[in-house]
């Protein structure tokens, strides 16, 4: 950040063309230096690139003074500390600790079982500010101490027959010692608690570990580093080739899970990220929704929700704006290999007629699309981008998006936008990997087009982080600063974008580890009931081994394809047997082209024990899956649309 920060002392000169973004005396007596051309050293291209950064604010300001629709933003009270960490373990899933249900806290106990020791601590945190400010209150309902809910979390994890509790609260003193909390404390088929990691070989520098908390690994790494802390080093346009080390149990992606599990997924991540930001000491509070009075209909300035919905009855299904897919459909007919795509603007008047005629003929079908210039369609997508009613980022982590740019390293700055990704809506997130893959293609032409990933990331910047609706007035310097973070957050997103939409693999453990809590609490439930219904006892005891162990011996797996010809095969696990490999075995079955139709249709997912549903990815070995879940279901089906 400090080198960024440093080189834009140069390139902010740049900037007075620019008028509103002059700069002070003291900078504008920095000697000038000599022009520079775009094929000299990396420096050049850097300086060049923050010159698009500010010239994409001067064609902002220039598009916004041609259109006039301002939006009526409702004023609300600031809410006080109090109601934001209240509003903060209602996210968490945590609600049921204060107000009217804090009498019977332990529907969270299974849950506040599964945390780390920091993700633990932010809980705590965030329970003590509410505890206290609804004392100040003198709230009606009963506050529980927060000594006693955590007091309870202990005791639980001392009774544990397994030991589980010394590992759960270790921080792990090596990359891979004990694997992380969660694994090391998963119950897996009361045999299996954890698979040993690799030894052959060191992780190296790029190794992105999402096996163990990314709080933990931040601790671990403040405790061994002799200043506390380590700095990014480099150049902030040389980022490191990070890789994910390969997981034999398969990795785990966005859209990959049940609803259910995915619910408690986004809850854990937001616990993740506070408890993250916590120990780096970087200040996180969730931005509250703010109330706008917006349109109802439309294409430009209306929410994504409603958007979504007017295009549903149109392409059921789909799950991306259609004008969002229009107009990056329209660019890449212009072709992809233009130069200066995305940094030339179109004319700004021409560009409001368009967006006017847009909104009266889109949904008509009368549109002449034959009338809109490549660089048009690029400047209405960045228009389209830059004036929803609340950022694609969302209100809600809009300033933790931004905040990323001042934790310490890169690898840290990937491990919070991995977990903002998550917690993104599902419409916020899928428009955003639609955008990140259309830059990325835009980015490939390079050579071309001469749009590198830094040129495309200063381009966008401002159109993803400036927020109307927050109302973020800013001084020059802090504007200065502003601008080389956000722009590195913009390459980070666009550089390491299906690393970014992996769900760690801790994450999942503890999802994981809730589940077989549950199903042991059920158990214990479904055995007191049998005691009361003797007579039923025996004939529920038999059908719940034959639905274990019916027909299949030890070291196979039944698999379900209910779609296809061949609707069931039980399959001899062996060391390397992939998932890719069943489904192979089974489409071997099928007719030539129904072979190649149903290959890229359909997927194997791991269903039931101590996860709700998990599509796997063709690199899971099934062996080392069936140690870790050795009572799930093996089903061979299309993902839901």
């Amino acid at each position: 950040m400090v080198t960024v920060v440093t080189k834009l002392v140069h390139c902010f000169h740049l900037s007075r063309r620019y008028g509103q973004y002059a700069l002070n005396q003291e900078i504008t007596k920095v000697k000038e230096k000599p022009p520079f051309d775009r094929s000299s050293s990396q420096d050049s291209v850097d300086e060049l690139s923050m010159e698009d950064y500010w010239a994409e604010l001067e064609n902002i300001k220039k598009s916004s003074e041609n259109r006039q629709e301002d939006q009526e933003v409702v004023v609300v009270k600031e809410p006080d500390e109090g109601e934001l960490e209240e509003e903060w373990l209602k996210e968490a899933g945590l609600s049921n600790l204060f107000g009217e249900s804090a009498e019977d806290p332990q529907e969270s106990m299974v849950f506040l079982s599964t945390l780390t020791r920091t993700q633990a601590a932010a809980v705590q945190k965030r329970v003590e500010t509410v505890s206290q400010t609804l004392r100040k209150k003198n709230k009606q309902y009963q506050i529980p101490d927060v000594r006693d809910i955590f007091a309870q979390q202990r005791e639980s994890k001392e009774k544990a027959p397994d030991g589980t509790e010394s590992q759960s609260v270790r921080t792990n003193e090596n990359k891979y010692q004990g694997k992380d909390d969660q694994a090391s404390n998963l119950d897996v088929g009361e045999k299996e608690q954890i698979l040993p990691v690799p030894e052959e070989t060191p992780a190296s520098e790029t190794d992105i570990n999402l096996e163990v908390s990314f709080a933990e690994q931040a601790v671990n790494q403040k405790e061994s580093s002799k200043d506390g802390t380590q700095k990014s080093q480099g150049n902030n346009t040389l980022l490191p080739n990070f890789r994910l080390p390969i997981d034999k149990t398969g990795t785990t992606r966005i859209g990959d899970l049940a609803p259910q599990d995915m619910k408690k997924v986004c809850y854990l991540a937001l616990i993740e990220l506070t408890a993250l930001y916590d120990v780096l000491g970087i200040e996180l509070k969730q931005q509250k929704a703010v109330k706008i009075k917006t349109k109802d209909s439309g294409l430009f300035c209306v929410p994504l929700a409603v958007l979504l919905e007017q295009d549903q009855k149109k392409v059921p299904g789909t799950k991306i704006p259609l004008i969002f897919q229009k107009l990056i459909s329209r660019i890449e007919e212009g072709g992809l290999e233009t130069e200066g795509l995305l940094r030339i603007p179109g004319a700004a008047i021409r560009i409001k007629n368009l967006c006017q005629e847009l909104e009266a003929k889109f949904y008509e079908g009368t549109f002449n699309w034959d009338s809109v210039k490549q660089h048009d369609a690029a400047s209405l997508l960045k228009l389209f981008v830059r004036e929803l009613p609340q950022p694609l980022l969302s209100v809600e982590y809009l300033k933790a998006f931004q905040a990323v740019q001042n934790l310490p390293t890169k690898k840290q700055q990937l491990q919070a936008l991995n977990l903002l990704v998550i917690l993104l809506p599902d419409a916020n997130r899928d428009t955003l990997k639609a955008l990140l893959e259309f830059l990325q293609r835009v980015i490939d032409n390079k050579e071309k087009n001469k749009m590198t990933v830094m040129n495309v990331a200063m381009v966008m910047a401002p159109n993803l982080f400036m927020c109307h609706a927050l109302d973020l007035k800013s001084s020059e310097q802090r504007e200065f600063v502003m601008a080389a973070g956000t722009a590195n957050i913009m390459n980070l997103l666009i550089k390491y974008q299906k690393l970014l939409w992996t769900i760690p693999k801790f994450l999942v453990n503890q999802v994981r580890k809730q589940n077989t809590e549950n199903l042991k609490k059920d158990k214990k439930m479904m055995k007191k009931l049998l005691k009361k219904m003797a007579y039923d006892r025996e004939k529920y005891e038999k059908q719940d081994k034959s639905a274990n162990d019916a027909d299949v011996p030890q070291g196979v797996i039944r698999v379900q394809a209910p779609h296809l010809s061949k609707v069931s095969m039980a399959i001899q696990l062996t060391e390397e047997l992939k998932a890719s490999d069943v489904l192979a075995r089974f489409l071997s079955q099928e007719s030539g082209i129904a072979q190649t139709l149903k290959k890229e249709e359909l997927f194997l997912y791991e269903i039931g024990g101590n996860i709700g549903e998990r599509c796997l990815d063709d690199e899971t070995y099934m062996k080392d899956l069936y140690q870790l879940n050795p009572n799930a279901e093996w089903v061979i089906k299309s993902k839901p649309s």
